[in-house]
């Protein structure tokens, strides 16, 4: 078994054909079968279905895949460590950050990672937290942008900020014309959320209570809440940095909370076994002293 046959086994399970796969390695369609073929008569098993279109792991070929991901993704770290041993900030980086906050506070943060390491390279993917977890898991992210809690302690966390929440209301709602609001003024309000896997979505309904009347449309972007709280559908929670770009609506209104607001608190993580740790601890010094109007700096 070589480190080159995994690589294959990786771009095969990754593309679903071996042609497509051949070409992601830059070699013939025929060494690529060949290869694969050896690596399973090595291990004396069939690692794909080929029967399938596209080919598809079979259950033993999956738990070779997962352990071959791992293999490269730390034969890649060695590879980095040697590469940017000297200089931890000249390197690339794959980010992942969850979807209520990459367009909010992505433009941003990129401003302040160039201009603080102007040779750090971001590689962005914008993913739900279970996406997010998986691939900084197995390697394929180095280090993500999410709101905490994160149930993994194979993870370092630097927390970064609280973003407070706001209320969005109807217009025409009794409460809009109101400076500030008590969450327990809107307990007889039908909440709008995001749909199942947004931690956003968990996160509103800690905030403002399981047990409550909800409505059975769920949207799968803040833009789209907010549309259908202009339609007077009810009203939704949104994180601070949602209501201060994109798009400006007539019909819906945007309230502080009065005193003690419920907010989330983002933070950059990272595995714990990541080459270079010193990458990250930098980066996010930064983003936590270059932080965007809007939400609360925590202190180291």
């Amino acid at each position: 078994m070589t480190l080159q046959e995994l690589r294959y086994l990786v771009a095969l399970a990754d593309h679903g054909h071996f042609g497509k796969a051949a070409t992601a390695c830059f070699i013939s369609q025929s060494t690529l079968s060949t290869q694969l073929k050896k690596l399973e008569d090595s291990l004396g098993a069939s690692l794909f279905d080929r029967s399938l279109n596209p080919v598809a792991p079979t259950a033993m070929g999956a738990a070779v895949i997962a352990s071959a991901r791992l293999i490269m993704a730390e034969t890649a770290h060695i590879q980095d460590m040697a590469r940017h041993a000297h200089e931890p900030m000249a390197r690339t980086v794959r980010l992942g950050i969850i979807p209520t906050l990459g367009p909010y506070y992505l433009p941003h943060a990129l401003a302040v990672a160039h201009k603080s390491f102007p040779q750090l390279r971001l590689l962005l993917r914008e993913q739900m937290t279970s996406q997010i977890l998986s691939d900084l898991a197995n390697g394929q992210l180095d280090a993500a942008l999410l709101a905490l809690p994160v149930a993994d302690d194979q993870l370092d966390t630097l927390p970064l900020f609280d973003e407070p929440f706001l209320a969005a209301l109807p217009a025409q709602h009794a409460l809009a014309p109101r400076a500030h609001l008590k969450l327990s003024e809107l307990q007889h309000d039908t909440l709008l959320l995001l749909e199942e896997g947004h931690c956003l979505r968990d996160q509103a309904l800690v905030v403002c209570g399981a047990q409550r009347q909800l409505e059975e449309v769920r949207a799968t972007s803040l833009e789209t809440l907010r549309q259908m709280v202009g339609m007077g559908i009810g009203i939704t929670l949104l994180p601070s940095l949602a209501t201060q770009t994109g798009s400006k609506q007539a019909n819906v209104k945007i309230v502080p909370f009065k005193s003690h607001a419920p907010h989330r608190r983002i933070a950059l993580v990272w595995r714990k076994r990541a080459p270079l740790p010193e990458t990250f601890t930098r980066l996010g010094d930064a983003l936590r002293d270059h932080l965007p109007k809007g939400v609360e700096r925590i202190a180291p």
